[in-house]
């Protein structure tokens, strides 16, 4: 199966243990740190789903992606330890919660899941 994990998250080390563990699946991935890169992303590349950090620093979040990704019909899954802090918004979208902290490879596997 070929498939593109758009991996969205602030922080730089979490990122890259989900980068490493998308190529160790054999997955395809694209990367942001921030809401206007993840939309780009999802502009240019065909994405399969997506793992989303709930709180992206700034005051943002990644509700403007995952309404992006709904209107495409891409699954998602939030992978956050913030949620709590979050407004009425954010639990409100239809998505799986891993919190942090979480093993990258399950976070993978479980988001490789979604997009079967």
């Amino acid at each position: 199966m070929s498939c593109c994990i758009l991996l969205v998250d602030d922080e730089p080390l979490i990122l890259m243990d989900l980068e490493f563990a998308a190529e160790d699946a054999g997955c395809d991935y694209r990367s942001a740190r921030g809401v206007d890169q993840a939309l780009d992303q999802c502009a240019e590349h065909d994405i399969s789903v997506a793992v989303l950090d709930v709180n992206l620093g700034a005051g943002t979040n990644c509700v403007p992606i995952a309404k992006a990704l709904d209107d495409k019909g891409i699954p998602y899954l939030l992978h956050s330890g913030d949620l709590d802090r979050q407004d009425e918004t954010v639990r409100s979208l239809d998505a799986e919660l891993i919190p942090k902290p979480a093993a990258a490879d399950q976070v993978i596997q479980r988001a490789i899941a979604l997009a079967i």
